[in-house]
C-alpha cells in the first residue's frame, strides 16, 4: 500500500513539474511586414496586387497620374473610374501617397 501511494505521489508530481509543451503543429507566430504601395509610383503589376483593382483600372490609375500628375490625398485615387468609397477602402491600408 505505502508503494502504491508513493508512486501515486511521485506521479502528481511529476505532472505539475513538467514543463508544459505545446503541439508538434504549433509554431510561433511570425511577423510579415508588408511595405505600403505608392500609387504616385506603382507599376500596373503592382497596383494589380491590390484587391479590387484590376488590369483596367491599374491602367486608368496610371493614365490618371500621367494627366493630372501624382495623387495627393488617398480620396483623389477616387477621381480614378472604378474606385469607389468601398474599393478605396479595402485597398487604404495598404497604400500610401507620396
Amino acid at each position: 500500500m505505502k508503494k502504491l501511494v508513493s508512486l501515486l505521489l511521485m506521479a502528481i508530481c511529476l505532472v505539475f513539474t513538467a514543463p508544459v509543451m505545446a503541439p508538434a503543429a504549433a509554431k510561433p507566430a511570425q511577423a510579415t511586414v508588408v511595405a505600403a504601395l505608392n500609387v504616385n509610383v506603382a507599376t500596373a503589376k503592382e497596383l494589380q496586387s491590390l484587391p479590387g483593382i484590376g488590369e483596367v483600372t491599374a491602367a486608368r490609375i496610371i493614365d490618371y497620374r500621367k494627366t493630372n500628375g501624382k495623387f495627393v490625398s488617398l480620396e483623389d485615387m477616387m477621381k480614378v473610374k472604378g474606385i469607389g468609397t468601398k474599393t478605396l477602402e479595402k485597398i487604404r491600408k495598404q497604400i500610401v501617397i507620396e
